[in-house]
């Protein structure tokens, strides 16, 4: 199996008022996202690739027309965390893709250590 990432980078705010008084996370905060987005294939095409990474310009597109110096409170259904926009992306990516078929996870990192990851379940 061959998996390929592109990463991708937008800034937002957010608060995740669901969690207690005190928290840190609770207050308003933003972070400069990194997003990654994975393609797998069994085979290579015809050119060597997975996939030519330009067919994920539209994800680069999609990330800074909703997401970028947003606040994801307005923009996410639920608590706007890490683990739900990485869901909420790979769902994105699944409908609007061309090469939908090779989607194998979608990673969203708020920081260089941390990091939530959705694939479809097997």
């Amino acid at each position: 199996m061959y998996v390929i990432a592109k990463r991708f980078q937008f800034s937002a705010s957010h608060r995740l008022e669901s969690l207690p008084e005190g928290h840190p996370c609770r207050r308003l905060h933003g972070h400069n996202y990194t997003v990654e987005v994975q393609l797998a294939a069994a085979e290579l095409d015809s050119h060597g690739f997975v996939v030519d990474f330009a067919e994920l310009c539209p994800v680069r597109d999609f990330l800074r027309d909703i997401y970028d110096h947003r606040h994801l409170n307005d923009v996410l259904d639920g608590p706007p965390t890490s683990e739900r926009l990485a869901q909420t992306i790979y769902a994105w990516c699944e409908a609007n893709l061309p090469v939908a078929h090779l989607l194998h996870a979608v990673r969203v990192s708020e920081t260089d250590a941390t990091w939530a990851e959705y694939r479809r379940a097997t």
